[in-house]
C-alpha cells in the first residue's frame, strides 16, 4: 500500500511539473511585432452599396404556340446564333395539309369570283342599256360582293395557317448566345412551354436592389463602381433604370446599370457589389460611426470572422466580429469592435489569442 501511494505522489509531482513548465515556456516566448491602427469611424460615407447580377440587356425565352413533336434542334448550348437563324423545328405535317385545303379553297373562290366579276360587268353594261333590270344588277352586285368577300376570307385563313408556320419553326429574335436548351428531339412541345434561352452578346448589364433608405439619392446616369469579386475586376457603369416601386420586390427597389464597356471576363449571372457614388443625406442615424476595417486584417474559421485586438499587456486578443456591407477594400464591422479601439494590421509571425506582441 506506501508503494501505490509512493508512486502516486511521483506521478502527480511529475505532471505538475510538466504543467509549470509549458505555462513557463509559452510565457517566455518573444513578443511577436505587430502593426496596429485605428477604426476608421466614416459618419459621411460616399458610397450606396448594394447586391447585383450581370445579366444580358437582351435576353428572351423562346417557346411555341402549338402542340408538336420537337423534329430536330439545331443548336447547342453556348452556341452562337445571328437573327433569323432557325432554332428548333416542330412537327407541322398538320399545317401542311391545312395550307393544301386553304390553297384548295383560294383556287375555288378565285373561279367564283372571275365569274361573277363577268357577269356583273355584263349586266354593267346591259343595265346602261337599258337590257336589264335593276333588280338583276342589285343580285348581279350581291352576287360579285359575295363571291369577292369570299376570295378574301379564303387569303385571310392562308394567311394564318402561314402564321403558324412561324410557330412550328423557332428563330432568334436577334444575335446572340444560347444559354439553355429545354428540350430535345422527340419531346412533345406545348403551347407556352420555354424551348430554348437566348441571350444578346452585344451589351450586359447590372440589376441591383436597393433599400429604400437608399433609393432616393439614386438618379439615372448617375456613374457607378461595379466590383466583380469572382474575376476581381472592378468596372464602371452608369445608372440606366431606376425603378419607383416596390410593391413586388419585398421593400427592394430595382435598379438596373449599363456597363461603360465590355469586357470577354465579364459573363452574365456574375454576381456584384454596386457602388453608387453618391453622399448620403445627413440624419440622425447617420451621424452615428461607421466602424470600417481592410479586409486584410480580418481572420476567418470556417464560418466565423474575427479581428485581433490588443489587450492589457501587450497581448493579442481575438475577437469575433458581425460584418456588413464591403466598400472596396474595407468592411463594415456591425458589432465586436467599438471606434475607439485598435486592431491589429500585420505581424511578422503567427498570432494566436493570447500571444505577446510588441506594437511596432
Amino acid at each position: 500500500m506506501k508503494k501505490i501511494i509512493t508512486i502516486i505522489t511521483l506521478s502527480s509531482l511529475i505532471l505538475t511539473s510538466c504543467g509549470s513548465d509549458k505555462k513557463e515556456n509559452v510565457a517566455d516566448l518573444p513578443a511577436i511585432p505587430v502593426k496596429v491602427a485605428g477604426n476608421s469611424g466614416n459618419s459621411n460615407n460616399p458610397y450606396i452599396t448594394a447586391s447585383g447580377k450581370i445579366e444580358s440587356e437582351n435576353s428572351a425565352n423562346l417557346s411555341t404556340r402549338m402542340m408538336g413533336y420537337v423534329t430536330k434542334v439545331n443548336v447547342k448550348v453556348g452556341q452562337n446564333v445571328s437573327a433569323g437563324q432557325l432554332l428548333v423545328s416542330i412537327n407541322n405535317t398538320d399545317l401542311q395539309a391545312k395550307r393544301a385545303q386553304v390553297d384548295a379553297s383560294i383556287t375555288q373562290a378565285t373561279a367564283g369570283y372571275n365569274n361573277a366579276k363577268k357577269d356583273y360587268d355584263r349586266f354593267v353594261n346591259l343595265f346602261a342599256q337599258q337590257s336589264a333590270s335593276q333588280k338583276e344588277l342589285d343580285d348581279m352586285t350581291a352576287r360579285y360582293e359575295m363571291s369577292k368577300a369570299s376570295l378574301e376570307a379564303a387569303k385571310q385563313m392562308r394567311n394564318e395557317v402561314m402564321a403558324q408556320f412561324s410557330y412550328s419553326n423557332i428563330t432568334a429574335p436577334f444575335s446572340g448566345t444560347v444559354t439553355n436548351t429545354f428540350v430535345k428531339e422527340g419531346d412533345m412541345a406545348n403551347p407556352g412551354m420555354p424551348l430554348v434561352s437566348i441571350e444578346g452578346a452585344s451589351r450586359l448589364q447590372v440589376t441591383a436592389m436597393v433599400s429604400e433608405s437608399d433609393i432616393s439619392n439614386v438618379k439615372n446616369g448617375m456613374p457607378v463602381k461595379i466590383n466583380v469579386k469572382s474575376i476581381n475586376k472592378e468596372v464602371a457603369g452608369k445608372v440606366s433604370e431606376v425603378s419607383l416601386s416596390a410593391k413586388n420586390t419585398g421593400g427592394q427597389y430595382l435598379v438596373k446599370v449599363t456597363l461603360d464597356k465590355m469586357d470577354k471576363e465579364i459573363l452574365s449571372g456574375m454576381f456584384v457589389n454596386v457602388q453608387f457614388s453618391t453622399a448620403k443625406k445627413e440624419t440622425t442615424t447617420a451621424k452615428s460611426d461607421v466602424v470600417m476595417v481592410p479586409e486584410s486584417a480580418l481572420v476567418k474559421q470556417g464560418q466565423l470572422t474575427g479581428i485581433y485586438t490588443v489587450g492589457s499587456g501587450n497581448v493579442a486578443i481575438l475577437r469575433w466580429l458581425r460584418i456588413g456591407k464591403t466598400f472596396g477594400n474595407q468592411v463594415e464591422v456591425l458589432s465586436g469592435l467599438s471606434a475607439d479601439e485598435q486592431y491589429i494590421v500585420s505581424a511578422e509571425g503567427k498570432l494566436f489569442n493570447g500571444a505577446k506582441v510588441s506594437v511596432q
